[in-house]
């Protein structure tokens, strides 16, 4: 009888485990460190799909892409916020300006 209550505590013990990470994916964030409680976090979060973010609703990649921002800052930081479409879009217009660039220098115009 032990055993059996042992395997029970320890299948709910679980669950709630896989309970928790489900509830902490619903917004985008895959991890969660606070550094200095209620101010500054580690966050890690997938990016925003490109195709997407001129719209007005960005859409974050799956996950399993390997495609994720290590952000330091305020633990509230939305992974589909002003801020993080703000940033993705200067970060796509400066590479796409060095990879014109680069192409430019290459055909020796």
């Amino acid at each position: 009888m032990k055993i059996a209550t042992s395997f029970l505590a320890s299948l709910l013990l679980i669950g709630t485990f896989g309970a928790s990470g489900a509830a902490m994916a619903a917004d985008g964030v895959i991890y969660k460190q606070e550094l200095t409680p209620g101010s500054y976090c580690h966050l890690k979060f997938p990016a925003i799909r490109e195709d997407t973010l001129a719209g007005d609703h960005p859409v974050l990649t799956d996950p399993s892409d390997e495609n994720i921002i290590d952000f330091y800052g305020p633990c509230d930081e939305d992974p589909l916020g002003k801020d993080q479409v703000t940033s993705r879009n200067y970060k796509t217009s400066i590479v796409g300006s060095m990879i014109m660039k680069t192409e430019t220098r290459w055909r020796g115009e």
